[in-house]
This record gives C-alpha cells, sequence and structure tokens, in this order.
C-alpha cells in the first residue's frame, strides 16, 4: 500500500501534463480554424463560386495518384454543392452535399 502511494503523486501529474497539452493541442486548433475563417475560407455548401472549383479542386487531388478522376469527379461534385472539403482527403462531413452525393452503387460519388 506504502508503494502505491508513493506513486500517486507521479501518476497525478502525469495525468495533469496530459490533460493540459490536450487543452494546448484544441486551443491550437480552434486558433487555426479561426485564421481560416478570418482570412475568408469558409467550408459548407454554398461557400464557393463556380469560377473556384477548379482551383480548389486541384488543391484537393493535388496528392493523389489518380489526379483525373479526381479531378472530374471533384469538380463534377463542386459545381453542384458549390463546396471542397478542405485537405486532401476526408473532412466531408463540412459539405454535407459534397459528403451525401452517391454513386449508383451506394459508393462515394465525391473524392
Amino acid at each position: 500500500m506504502a508503494k502505491l502511494l508513493s506513486w500517486l503523486p507521479i501518476l497525478l501529474l502525469l495525468l495533469l501534463s496530459v490533460s493540459l497539452i490536450s487543452c494546448h493541442v484544441d486551443h491550437d486548433m480552434n486558433q487555426m480554424l479561426a485564421k481560416h475563417t478570418q482570412k475568408g475560407k469558409h467550408y459548407g455548401a454554398g461557400s464557393l463560386k463556380s469560377y473556384q472549383c477548379p482551383r480548389e479542386c486541384t488543391r484537393r487531388c493535388s496528392r493523389t495518384q489518380y489526379h483525373k478522376p479526381c479531378m472530374f469527379f471533384c469538380q463534377k461534385c463542386c459545381r453542384k454543392c458549390l463546396c471542397v472539403p478542405p485537405g486532401y482527403y476526408g473532412n466531408k462531413q463540412v459539405c454535407g452535399c459534397y459528403n451525401n452525393w452517391k454513386t449508383k452503387r451506394g459508393g462515394p460519388k465525391c473524392p
């Protein structure tokens, strides 16, 4: 029992450190999102004009080995939904239309 009590302060310190790091990461993420919003980067349906689709799809598809099909479907989705999710992959939840458009087989239509 005494041995367990000697480890208690170390465990509490470790737990506090992890908690503080987690809060710091959340704060940094919120600041980053706020900066994007301040720069005019809004995501979601209708956040783009159709002339912005090629640029946003070039960004979205820049890291895939299937560049041509990615660009084709991304631009098709962008013209319909007027949004392209942030990043190179994933994050589709910020653009419902882009996320929910499915192929005839039920797979995702938009990259």
